[in-house]
């Protein structure tokens, strides 16, 4: 029997396709199936066993017998819902976790960057918007909502671009000690964002799995109101970057 996706003689797309994460939150809902399935998990044996007593197929000791160990599944489902709770906030802990640790190497490249601009405006005349820029990351800098810091990421590559910039119209900059040192610490906080950015959607791709991993985790997140979480998102510019000829 043939492979539904075979990679060698299936259909290709010969021009390729680009793809972009959808910038959308998604609410968590149940329909009215979950709720008939709560409600069967507490009465649906108590009830049968009623019955059975009424109608006079069960003996009243053992009608009685099955209808206290008939809400049992209930119980037992109650302490799951309960589990689930507390698991979903926990992942939500590990969320913000991520988060938080993508700020502080995001802060902490702001610094170096001032650091940098200050150097630069000493030795050449910096455009200014560049040094307005960091001023104003740098006094905006700490937690931040998703969109935010997409943004302030994005505001941040486009700085360093200008900075290159300058670096190109005054080769000798590069031999500058100090310039030359923060650059390298700018490089190595980049590699530690990206590293930071792929646990964090690592954490997310969980987050909105989870919240839809019906019964127990699915009642709960909708109940709570949880969303899906957006990961991070690579800007235009920086997508059109990765496609020039770097050598």
């Amino acid at each position: 029997m043939a492979n539904e996706l075979d990679e060698i003689t299936g259909p290709v797309d010969p021009a390729g396709r680009d793809i972009n994460v959808v910038a959308k939150q998604i609410p968590v809902t149940i329909g009215v199936g979950s709720l008939i399935f709560e409600i069967a998990l507490w009465a649906a044996i108590p009830v049968l066993a009623l019955s059975g007593v009424g109608l006079g197929l069960i003996p009243p000791q053992n009608g009685l017998l099955m209808a206290v160990l008939g809400v049992l599944p209930g119980v037992i489902f109650q302490f799951m819902k309960i589990n689930a709770l507390a698991y979903l906030r926990k992942l939500q802990q590990r969320v913000q976790a991520d988060a938080s640790q993508i700020d502080n190497y995001l802060e902490q490249r702001v610094v170096i960057l001032n650091n940098v601009v200050g150097l630069l405006n000493k030795a050449v005349d910096l455009d200014k918007d560049v040094m307005k820029s960091v001023a104003a990351m740098r006094s905006g800098a700490g937690a931040q909502a998703d969109v935010e810091r997409n943004m302030a990421s994005a505001e941040l590559n486009n700085v360093l671009s200008r900075i290159n910039v300058a670096f190109e119209a005054y080769p000798d900059l590069k031999a500058h000690a100090a310039i030359a040192d923060a650059m390298q610490q700018n490089s190595y906080l980049q590699k530690e964002i990206t590293a930071a950015r792929t646990l964090y959607n690592d954490t997310v791709a969980i987050w909105n799995q989870d919240i839809f991993a019906w019964p127990a985790k699915q009642i709960v997140a909708a109940r709570k109101g949880y969303t899906t979480r957006i990961p991070f998102i690579a800007t235009a510019e920086i997508k059109a970057a990765a496609r020039e000829a770097f050598f």
